[in-house]
């Protein structure tokens, strides 16, 4: 087992993509602590962990060097790791994502549930009942890239942020999206002791403090 820290450095995650994936782990974790009925804690942080490890292959560098105050030198290198990820896992950074979970030997189940953190899936796993899965989903979209969010605000952001992007989504879409996060939230609030807004930067703190020693 390697260390999450070991692992972002074999794989020159960037800082920012390094510091979405705690935060969205740390959301996780607090989710799976409040609930009242089992879940695979361990493996829905572990998918969350590694949850974005090849998005380098879809960023815009430019605009992730305005957004982070990034110098040209930060920007330069990373043009070089997104140049090896797309030759080595191709120009899908879902399919890279999951290409990278098999070479760190992770479980098919965490592969499984890294696997269903995209976009597309959500009406699905909105009318099912795996809570692991509703988890993983649900922490990501509670997640900007500068801090934990309500699911309005965060869709409001990514709205702004991919608007130029070549696969934005369609105002019907994005409405789309935000009613089946909406009913993902209700399902799991169902089975928590806390509600959303009770998840927060500071409430994650003690999360992000433990997920730094996390083996995966």
């Amino acid at each position: 087992m390697k260390n999450i820290i070991d692992i972002y450095k074999e794989y020159k995650i960037m800082p920012n993509l390094a510091v979405h994936q705690f935060r969205v782990a740390a959301v996780a974790w607090q989710i799976c602590e409040s609930f009242n009925i089992d879940v695979d804690k361990d493996s829905i942080v572990k998918a969350c962990l590694l949850h974005d490890m090849g998005n380098i292959i879809k960023f815009n560098l430019i605009q992730t060097q305005a957004l982070f105050g990034l110098s040209d030198l930060e920007i330069q290198d990373a043009i070089i790791v997104q140049n090896e990820f797309i030759q080595k896992y191709g120009k899908s950074e879902h399919e890279a994502t999951v290409l990278i979970g098999r070479e760190l030997g992770v479980s098919s189940y965490v592969l499984e549930l890294i696997d269903c953190v995209d976009s597309s899936n959500l009406e699905i796993l909105a009318m099912k009942d795996d809570f692991n899965k509703k988890i993983c989903m649900y922490a990501d979209g509670r997640v900007t890239p500068h801090g934990v969010v309500s699911i309005n605000e965060r869709s409001r952001e990514a709205k702004e942020r991919y608007q130029n992007h070549p696969n934005k989504f369609d105002e019907e879409s994005r409405l789309h999206f935000n009613k089946n996060l909406g009913r993902m939230e209700q399902q799991i609030f169902s089975h928590s002791k806390i509600k959303p807004e009770d998840i927060n930067d500071e409430s994650i703190k003690n999360y992000l403090e433990k997920l730094q020693n996390y083996s995966i």
